[in-house]
């Protein structure tokens, strides 16, 4: 993004065409991609995961929500970053969990486990005690969901996971004040990812600033403890950032990668989980990334196999790949598949592959795509293998997250 304006596309693209490019060199153990359509009958797409890591056919589950896009700086509806958000659809272990923000709810499903397209809805989609859900996330540690809104009554929520479904531990959120709308006007001051750290300790969330106006964007804390989230926040702004985004957790349990839609990335070192208090608003930029031609790089995702960061612009197709402990570029991928660009992103646990979501600009007929990257060769081994496209048009425009099971 340039000069802290949206993280958006102002152009108009035709889009990858369908097909599944040449094979991966190497097997992933990953069997099929999520994400959501965020249409007003919201749904959750399912795409079958092949040995070489392409994409087919799998099946389209309603949440039993309703979708809704945020507003752009024109009054319409924002495309192809419809929640200015990372984190709307998340897994852990054979549970995955969706956000509804025209509904105000977020929506459980079991993954069967002899077809993981199959999904089935657990209990009834939840209230977030906010509006305009956006980001999510789970810890299997805790047993519990937390639910980031971004309307206009925004705030995070929490609630317990179980057999018969989900069940609220709040009775109120703990808010945010961004004083925003519902939908809300972004993606410049609005909630970016909500996300627990490695060992839910601490409940965390990016929350972007706008430049325009001298609002600075902040990391928020939670602290966890005796498998409470606290209700009292603690703020850090690191100096250089304005408009923190997307998050990726690095091995370094004090270390968070996170882009800033301002200037590109960043590697910020947390406090210990032993720090004194008045220390906890100490986070500091360890290293930060420069991205020359970026427009709008909000999405992050962390690769074990390669020990670097990847990056995505929903206005400039590419996949950039970053050392975070140095902050340098390793490989700038340029692709050739005619997407406008690309948003959420998510690889596969062994980090061999990463599939990317391009929901495209809502052109009629076309659908939202997915790009299949294949990093199994290690760091700056970058290779597309896959350009996907759903049918129908189904997602096109307003689809936003990605989760591999």
């Amino acid at each position: 993004m340039n000069g802290g304006k949206a993280c958006q596309s102002p152009s108009k693209g035709k889009g990858g065409k369908t097909g599944n490019g040449s094979a991966a060199t190497n097997s992933t153990t990953a069997k099929a991609v999520y994400f959501i359509t965020n249409s007003a009958n919201n749904s959750i797409v399912a795409m079958k995961v092949g040995a070489n890591g392409t994409l087919s056919d799998g099946s389209i589950t309603p949440t039993g929500g309703a979708g809704m896009s945020g507003v752009n700086a024109t009054g319409g509806a924002s495309a192809p970053d419809s929640l200015f958000s990372q984190g709307s659809i998340k897994i852990s272990g054979n549970t995955l969990i969706a956000v509804n923000p025209g509904s105000n709810t977020i929506s459980m499903f079991q993954i069967s486990s002899t077809d993981p397209t199959k999904l089935t809805m657990i209990g009834q989609p939840a209230s977030t005690l906010g509006e305009f859900p956006t980001s999510l996330t789970i810890s299997s540690t805790l047993n519990q969901a937390c639910v980031a809104n971004s309307g206009a009554v925004a705030g995070i929520a929490c609630l317990s996971m179980s057999s018969t479904g989900l069940t609220p531990l709040d009775t109120t959120l703990r808010p945010f004040a961004i004083n925003q709308t519902t939908p809300p006007s972004g993606p410049l001051n609005t909630v970016s990812q909500v996300f627990f750290n490695a060992d839910s300790s601490m409940l965390m969330a990016t929350v972007k600033g706008d430049p325009t106006k001298n609002n600075t964007g902040f990391l928020s804390m939670f602290p966890v403890a005796g498998g409470k989230v606290s209700m009292t926040e603690t703020r850090t702004s690191p100096s250089g950032t304005a408009v923190l985004f997307g998050t990726a957790l690095l091995p370094n349990a004090n270390q968070l990668f996170v882009t800033d839609a301002s200037f590109g990335s960043a590697t910020l070192s947390l406090p210990s989980s032993n720090s004194s208090t008045s220390n906890l608003n100490q986070a500091t930029v360890s290293s930060s990334t420069k991205i020359a031609d970026q427009k709008a790089t909000c999405w992050a995702t962390f690769s074990p196999l390669t020990s670097t960061a990847f990056v995505t612009d929903v206005a400039v197709n590419h996949l950039v790949e970053i050392d975070p402990s140095t902050g340098t570029i390793v490989n700038n991928f340029q692709s050739s598949n005619g997407n406008g660009g690309m948003i959420d992103l998510e690889g596969d646990k062994e980090g061999k592959m990463i599939f990317a979501l391009s929901p495209g600009d809502g052109s009629a007929g076309t659908g939202a795509k997915v790009a299949v990257f294949d990093v199994s060769g290690g760091k700056g081994s970058v290779k597309e293998v896959g350009n996907f496209e759903v049918g129908g048009g189904v997602g096109g425009g307003s689809a936003m997250g990605m989760a591999v099971f």
